[in-house]
C-alpha cells in the first residue's frame, strides 16, 4: 500500500497538555473518526503500546500514527504524534515537537491551566510553532470554559477565541478540530528533488528484526531498496523495509518530504543509531546533517546493581537495548563494598528512574538493586578546575575544594488560594527562596520559588499533593548551580567508613539526617558479642552516636548464696573475652541493612 501526498496536504501535529487531561483518549477518537482502526478491535488508549503505560494509565513514550482524513474535498494525510504529560518525560515532548509543524494544546475544561500545560505551551511557543488550544472534557457538568478562557489570556497570552470546545469521550467537536488542523497548521517545508534528508526522533530494539529507526522526512525521498548514510554514527545500511504506523506498521514502496515512517535495516548494532541523527543517501550528493536535539542533561543519579553479581553482563546490555528507546539515560559502571559490579545511572526525574527500573525487570527479566538517588554537584578546585560529581564517594578531600555547587531549580507551583499557607510552609522548609505571586482567577494562584533540587526530589510532590487535597501542581525549569554551604556526611559503623552510606547534605541539616540513618541501621544490623557503635561524622566531627547493645549472657547464674567477690571475678572475665573480641572482630553488615538505608526518604 503507497500513496504519495504532495507536501501542502501533510500536516504533522502533536497533542501537548498535563497528565490526565486526555491526550491518549483525543489521539483514540482521531484513529475512529479518520478510520484507521477496526471498531472491532478497538480498545482504550490505542497508542500506549507498553504494559506499564496502561496500568499505569500514563503515556511513557511518544507514538506516531499517520491518519488518512477527507476534508471539504480534499484527502489529507495528519502525522500525529501523542505525547507524556509527566514533569519528567518534557524531554519526550520536546524530541516530538521538533518533528512538527503544530501541536493541540489540550486543557481540561474542569480542572483548567496547569503547571505542564504551561511548560508544554512554552516548548511549542520558544519553536515558532502554531498553537491551537482545546478544551476537552466538555461533557463535564462542571466545565468552566469561560473562567478557563480568562486563564489563557492571562497565563499563556493566546487569544479567547482561538480555542476550540470537544469531548473526547464523547467524541463532540472531534470534526471541528480536524479542520482546525489543515486549516491552522501550516504544511511541512521540503524539496521532494533535494538529497535525501531525515531526521530520526526514535528508535527500538526488535530482536527479530533488528532496530526499527522511526524518521520524519525533510527533503528527498526513501525508496525500498535504497542504501542510506547515517551521518553521526557513519554508517551505511540498506532500507529493506519502509513503511507508516497506520498505526500498526504498514509496509510502503517510499517516504516522501514531511511524512513520518519507519525504516528496517537489520540493523543489529545498538551505537550505530542515535536519536537526533540524520539519514541522508550513501551514494551522490550528500545532504548536510540536521540540527537533531540536544543531549538531556540527567537531574536525579542512583546506582543500579545486579542482585546476583554474575548478571553484571547482562545488565549492560539491557541498559543499551533501553537507552536506544529511551535517550535521557546515562550510566557509566561502578563499584560499591556492599553490593558490588554496577552502574551509575542518571535520570531526568524520580518517575522516570522508577519507570527505567521497572521497564529493565520486565523487559530483560533482571533483578536489581537500587541505591537512595542523589543530585549531581559542582565543585570548585583549588586548581581552578570545575569538577562534577555524581555520588557522595567522589567528593574530594575537603582541602583541595574552595566551593561545592547544588542545582537549584525555578519552581512553579498552582494551588487553590486556600492551600497557600500549607504550600509557603513546605517550600520554607526545603530551604526555599519565594519569587512571586500570580492569581490565575479568583480560585487559583501560581507560586514561584527557588529550590535546591536535592529537596525536591525525594517526597515533595507527595507532600505538595497532601498540603493541597490533591489539587496542587508544580512544573520545574532547567537547574543551575549556586554555592551553598554542604557537607559530606559520612557514617561509621564500629569506626569503620561505610562509603554506600555517605551522604552530601545542608550543614543545617547534617545532625537530624545522621541520626535517621543511625536509628535505621540501628534496627538492621544484628547484635554482636560486643557493643557496636555507629556514628556519623563531618570531617572529624562526630555529629550523632548509637549503640547496638552486646548480646550478654548471665555468666553468675551457677552462683547463688556465698561471697559477692565470686560473681566480680566471672564478670570481669567475661569483660576481658569481650574486650579481646572487639580488637579482633569484624562488623558484618547485612545487605538488608543498606537498603534499608537506602531507600529512607531521609
Amino acid at each position: 500500500m503507497s500513496r504519495r501526498f504532495p507536501p501542502e496536504r501533510i500536516r504533522n501535529f502533536s497533542i501537548i497538555a498535563h497528565i490526565d487531561h486526555g491526550k491518549s483518549t483525543l489521539a483514540d477518537r482521531f484513529l475512529e473518526v479518520t478510520g484507521a482502526i477496526d471498531l472491532r478491535k478497538k480498545q482504550d488508549q490505542m497508542l500506549d503500546s507498553m504494559d506499564l503505560e496502561r496500568e499505569r494509565g500514563i503515556t511513557i513514550k511518544a507514538a506516531a500514527v499517520s491518519l488518512t482524513h477527507k476534508i471539504r474535498g480534499e484527502e489529507y494525510l495528519l502525522n500525529l504524534i501523542d505525547t507524556p504529560g509527566h514533569v519528567d518525560f518534557a524531554y519526550e515532548v520536546e524530541k516530538s515537537l521538533q518533528a512538527c509543524e503544530g501541536a493541540l494544546l489540550l486543557i481540561d475544561a474542569a480542572q483548567g491551566i496547569q503547571a505542564q500545560t504551561v511548560a508544554n505551551a512554552m516548548l511549542a511557543m520558544e519553536q515558532d510553532m502554531e498553537v491551537i488550544p482545546v478544551f476537552n472534557k466538555m461533557d463535564l457538568p462542571h466545565a468552566r470554559p469561560e473562567e478557563i478562557k480568562d486563564e489563557l489570556e492571562n497565563t499563556l497570552l493566546l487569544e479567547r477565541d482561538s480555542a476550540l470546545a470537544c469531548s473526547a469521550k464523547t467524541g463532540e467537536g472531534i470534526d471541528d478540530i480536524l479542520e482546525a488542523i489543515v486549516d491552522r497548521i501550516p504544511a511541512p517545508e521540503g524539496d521532494p528533488d533535494k538529497p535525501l534528508r531525515a531526521l530520526i526522533f526514535d528508535a527500538k530494539y526488535d530482536e527479530y528484526r533488528g532496530i526499527i529507526v522511526y524518521l520524519r522526512m525533510v527533503d528527498g525521498t526513501l525508496k525500498k531498496g535504497d542504501w542510506v548514510h547515517m551521518v553521526g554514527a557513519d554508517t551505511d545500511y540498506e532500507a529493506i523495509e519502509i513503511g507508516k504506523f497506520m498505526p500498526k506498521p504498514v509496509p510502503h514502496e517510499e517516504l516522501s518530504v514531511g511524512e513520518a515512517g519507519y525504516l528496517i535495516s537489520n540493523i543489529k548494532r545498538l551505537e550505530d543509531v542515535r536519536v537526533g541523527d540524520t539519514v541522508t543517501i550513501m551514494r551522490g550528493e550528500r545532504a548536510e546533517a540536521l540540527e537533531g536535539y540536544r543531549e538531556a542533561q540527567p537531574m536525579v543519579w542512583c546506582g543500579i546493581y545486579p542482585t546476583n553479581s554474575g548478571d553484571f553482563e547482562n545488565l549492560r546490555s539491557a541498559l543499551k537495548a533501553l537507552k536506544l528507546n529511551d535517550s535521557a539515560i546515562v550510566f557509566d559502571p561502578e563499584s560499591s563494598d556492599a553490593l558490588g559490579f554496577g552502574f551509575r545511572c542518571g535520570f531526568l526525574g524520580l518517575l522516570h528512574m522508577e519507570i527505567v527500573q521497572e521497564r529493565l525487570e520486565r523487559e530483560s527479566g533482571l533483578d536489581i538493586v537500587q541505591t537512595a538517588p542523589t543530585v549531581p554537584y559542582e565543585v570548585q578546585m583549588n586548581d581552578g578546575n570545575t569538577l562534577v560529581i555524581h555520588s557522595p564517594g567522589e567528593l574530594p578531600d575537603p582541602t583541595q575544594w574552595s566551593e561545592i555547587r547544588e542545582p537549584v531549580v525555578t519552581v512553579h507551583i498552582i494551588v487553590p488560594t486556600e492551600s497557600i499557607g500549607t504550600i509557603m510552609k513546605l517550600c520554607t522548609d526545603r530551604r526555599g527562596i519565594f519569587l512571586r505571586q500570580e492569581h490565575l482567577s479568583a480560585t487559583r494562584v501560581m507560586l514561584t520559588w527557588d529550590m535546591p533540587l536535592s529537596e525536591i526530589i525525594y517526597d515533595f510532590y507527595d507532600k505538595l499533593k497532601s498540603g493541597t487535597k490533591g489539587y496542587g501542581t508544580m512544573n520545574f525549569e532547567e537547574p543551575r548551580f549556586e554555592a551553598a554551604n554542604l557537607v559530606k556526611l559520612r557514617i561509621l559503623v564500629n569506626g569503620k567508613e561505610a562509603d554506600a552510606l555517605s551522604v552530601i547534605c545542608h550543614n543545617d541539616s547534617c545532625q537530624r539526617r545522621g541520626r535517621a540513618v543511625l536509628q535505621k541501621l540501628q534496627k538492621e544490623i544484628p547484635r554482636h558479642q560486643f557493643q557496636i557503635p555507629l556514628q556519623a561524622a563531618v570531617g572529624g566531627k562526630i555529629v550523632a552516636r548509637e549503640n547496638i547493645r552486646a548480646l550478654s549472657k548471665n555468666v553468675t547464674a551457677k552462683c547463688y548464696g556465698g561471697d559477692i567477690t565470686r560473681k566480680r571475678k566471672l564478670l570481669e572475665k567475661q569483660k576481658e573475652g569481650k574486650k579481646r573480641m572487639k580488637s579482633i572482630g569484624n562488623v558484618e553488615v547485612p545487605q538488608k541493612a543498606f537498603l534499608a538505608v537506602l531507600s529512607t526518604d531521609e
